[in-house]
């Protein structure tokens, strides 16, 4: 199987909208989604971190799927992030969301329980064994306790051909490189952290799993082709403009801020599901500071 195009591009990590009394907001999200595909996203990702994931309910998530599919299924693939408690949940998410119309997965470790080398093996190879869709790989050691080294990643592409990508989010530029070294051109890289972006292309990644680009879905997009057609040098000015907004989808509370950034230039509430809550005193009033500063001098640079 040939890797696919979707992911040379970059890909939001859709945050998933509440309304006032709880419930996710479909007509919300279908408007987002547009807006995304519109500023020239090549595919969406729901259902990740950003996305609330481990808040939503299996039900929630597969109709989040559907909503996406039925509002830009013919424009983009919709990539579906399966994280689950069990082995059993995993594969049957897998296969609740590709029947809503997905047309990838990310596959992460279990959530909560930070599972060893060989528990973490079975796991995603059951997952990945239970489905036909493109995977994209998701190895984010901080958040999830779990590291797929580059070993186990080659081990992996190597027993399944539908296995396309990687979404790196381990924050040490070395592991592309290293993962390179093993499988050339097998699986396309994908930079998962925001502020690694032009350094990770520099390194070799085709595709940016990106969650400031929610709030700035133009300036994104824009970045990243900046830095694939000309480096560092060609992207530096945007770049230093978007750092401290892409730096704050590195924190504990990356959810909070990208969905305030949302709701401060009119893409999005800043609603969260608890046990989370909306940034307060001294820390909104900075979050704002960066936030405020980034609009005004947006396209001024």
């Amino acid at each position: 199987m040939s890797n696919a195009d979707f992911w040379r591009g970059v890909l939001p990590a859709i945050t998933t909208p509440f309304t006032a009394n709880g419930t996710v907001d479909h007509a919300f999200l279908a408007e987002h989604a547009r807006r995304l595909v519109d500023a020239g996203c090549s595919g969406l990702v729901p259902l990740g971190s950003l996305g609330e994931s481990a808040t939503l309910s299996f039900e929630e998530k597969v109709a989040i799927v559907r909503t996406l599919v039925d509002a830009v299924g013919a424009r983009v693939p919709i990539v579906a992030g399966i994280a689950a408690l069990s082995t059993q949940e995993g594969i049957a998410l897998a296969a609740a969301v590709k029947q809503a119309g997905a047309g990838g997965l990310m596959v992460l470790p279990p959530y909560v329980y930070s599972s060893d080398r060989h528990e973490m093996d079975a796991y995603i190879r059951a997952v990945i064994a239970s489905t036909d869709l493109p995977v994209l790989l998701y190895n984010n050691p901080i958040a999830y306790k779990t590291d797929f080294s580059p070993e186990q990643v080659a081990a992996f592409a190597a027993e399944f051909p539908h296995v396309q990508a990687i979404k790196e989010s381990s924050g040490d530029i070395r592991r592309l490189a290293a993962i390179k070294a093993l499988l050339g051109d097998r699986l396309v890289l994908l930079v998962g952290v925001d502020d690694l972006i032009v350094e990770g292309i520099a390194m070799g990644a085709e595709g940016w799993i990106a969650g400031t680009v929610n709030a700035f879905p133009e300036e994104a997009v824009q970045l990243f082709e900046q830095a694939r057609r000309g480096g560092y040098a060609a992207a530096r000015e945007l770049y230093e403009w978007s750092l401290p907004l892409l730096r704050m989808d590195t924190v504990p509370k990356f959810v909070q801020l990208i969905k305030l950034m949302q709701e401060r230039v009119g893409l999005g509430s800043e609603r969260v599901r608890a046990p989370r809550l909306v940034v307060e005193g001294g820390e909104r009033a900075q979050a704002l500071q960066v936030i405020d500063h980034a609009i005004a001098t947006c396209g001024k640079r």
